[in-house]
């Protein structure tokens, strides 16, 4: 019997050695899960960017954290979009990759691989994430609201990485397109997507100009859409 008693105690043992275990890894995974959801969202976010922005006055261009990939900075003043905008080899490269060059779910803000990086065609496009809590293009959500666009139309455009030109961005459409819209997104025919934007529009406020900015990011609410704020660059 004792000798029984023995091996109960060693099992007993073992398995409050295991259940400790058990319990440790579930602390040390779940701090994992919060570390990696907050990783992700602070990469999302536009302000640890701001101050390398070539309009900041604190800005240190020389030790600016990003590749030479960037070719020009967007922001919407109080519409949660202050971005430096990547231009990769194709469109894969900036989908899951920080501005510095890093992996991150959130990605960056990107050209589209066959535009100019001067700005200079007639229809570009830059694609970002849909993040949650506007993050990133997700703040795109706010101009699906009429009134929101209307007292968010200007917006500002520098090009080259130390903003050698300044551009007044003016929407003129908010469309929510489906995916598969391929005109939408053709910005080697650019009188296709004019002629898209302007019949599908949701939102609109007159006649674009000669040149084109399409912004465009997923639907939150339906992966098989996307929003698109189509600004003139003036």
């Amino acid at each position: 019997m004792n000798r029984l008693n023995k091996v109960f105690g060693v099992l007993n043992d073992i398995h409050d050695g295991l259940i400790t275990v058990v319990f440790i890894a579930a602390i040390i995974i779940s701090g994992y899960g919060v570390y990696d959801v907050w990783y992700i969202y602070d990469h999302a976010d536009d302000r640890q960017y701001m101050d390398y922005s070539p309009d900041s006055p604190v800005s240190e261009l020389e030790k600016l954290p990003v590749t030479d990939d960037m070719v020009g900075w967007i922001y919407f003043s109080d519409a949660g979009i202050n971005f430096p905008v990547m231009q990769g080899e194709n469109n894969l490269t900036y989908l899951n990759k920080d501005p510095a060059g890093n992996f991150s779910l959130s990605g960056s803000i990107f050209l589209d691989s066959r535009n100019s990086p001067g700005f200079t065609d007639e229809y570009s496009m830059i694609y970002g994430h849909h993040m949650a809590y506007g993050r990133m293009f997700g703040a795109l959500d706010k101009f699906l609201d009429r009134d929101f666009a209307f007292r968010h139309r200007n917006g500002t455009l520098l090009i080259g990485r130390n903003g050698e030109q300044r551009r007044k961005l003016t929407v003129f459409a908010v469309v929510r397109a489906d995916a598969d819209a391929l005109a939408a997104f053709d910005v080697e025919n650019p009188s296709n997507a004019r002629d898209y934007l302007l019949s599908e529009a949701g939102i609109r406020f007159g006649v674009p100009g000669d040149h084109i900015l399409a912004l465009s990011t997923c639907d939150g609410e339906n992966d098989s859409m996307r929003i698109i704020v189509a600004c003139s660059i003036e």
